[in-house]
C-alpha cells in the first residue's frame, strides 16, 4: 500500500510540473491539426483517385 501512496505522490509532483496551455494556444494546435488531417484526407482521396484511374485505363488497354 505505500508503493501505491508514493507513486501517486509522484504523480501529483510532476502533474505540477506540467505546463498546460492557454485557451488561445489551444485553439491554435486545434487548428494545425485540423488542417493537417484535411490536407492528409486531400492527398489520400487525390492518389486514390489517381491509382484507380491508372488501374482502369491500363485493363482497358488489354
Amino acid at each position: 500500500m505505500e508503493k501505491v501512496k508514493k507513486f501517486f505522490a509522484g504523480v501529483k509532483k510532476e502533474m505540477s510540473r506540467v505546463r498546460w496551455p492557454q485557451k488561445k494556444e489551444m485553439i491554435k494546435y486545434s487548428v494545425a491539426v485540423l488542417v493537417c488531417i484535411i490536407v492528409f484526407a486531400i492527398f489520400f482521396v487525390a492518389s486514390d483517385f489517381i491509382i484507380a484511374g491508372a488501374r482502369t485505363f491500363a485493363e482497358g488497354l488489354k
